[in-house]
């Protein structure tokens, strides 16, 4: 039971430490931030495009960038020695 209840805790923690992750992803002068919680917190053009060229870029760049933020909050938590 007690050991239950550490786990939750270090659970609590790592959300905790996670969502004041931030994941940045640069391409295409496009820049995309996700949070830990994956969520999109800025999306910054860098320069002048034509729109179909703007949206593809930003298409790719926020895919980029939750990709990277998946990849590393799954490393967070074998890291942590709590794998589910």
């Amino acid at each position: 039971m007690l050991d239950k209840l550490k786990q939750i805790g270090q659970l609590k923690a790592m959300q905790d430490q996670i969502k004041k992750e931030k994941f940045e992803v640069e391409k295409q002068g496009i820049k995309v931030v996700v949070s830990g919680s994956l969520q999109i917190e800025e999306i910054i053009v860098l320069n002048e495009m034509e729109s179909e060229t703007l949206v593809r870029a930003i298409k790719d760049c926020t895919n980029e960038a939750l990709k990277k933020a998946q990849f590393g909050l799954a490393q967070k938590i074998q890291g942590m020695g709590l794998g589910f």
